[in-house]
């Protein structure tokens, strides 16, 4: 088992509230593009569990697919701009890497937290 995890969280800053119900896809991109997992945000806009556990973690890079557009829709915003979110990052070194979304209908925001 290593120390490494992945987690995310999503804020809807045009709401001022956690982005609940939105889906997110996770994808190894070294060696190619394989998804690794496939989850919802939960009513405080994180996943239930590390959307990338310390069982499965690795170093490499890799792709956070937010399906913002889905999520916009689905309170009542405009999806006239944003669609999918996709973040590449990489995780070099086994560690608690976390990479929040800050999202509003016109723009987008994100930083390695902690």
């Amino acid at each position: 088992m290593s120390d490494g995890y992945l987690t995310t969280h999503v804020l809807d800053t045009a709401r001022g509230c956690p982005a609940e119900a939105l889906r997110i896809e996770l994808f190894r991109i070294t060696g190619g593009r394989t998804k690794l997992a496939d989850v919802m945000t939960n009513e405080d806009g994180r996943t239930a569990e590390p959307i990338l556990g310390q069982n499965d973690f690795a170093t490499g890079a890799f792709e956070l697919l937010f399906h913002a557009g889905d999520y916009l829709s689905g309170t009542g915003q405009s999806r006239a701009f944003l669609d999918d979110v996709v973040i590449r990052f990489t995780m070099s070194e086994a560690a608690h890497f976390h990479v929040p979304l800050l999202l509003s209908p016109f723009g987008y925001s994100t930083y390695r937290g902690s």
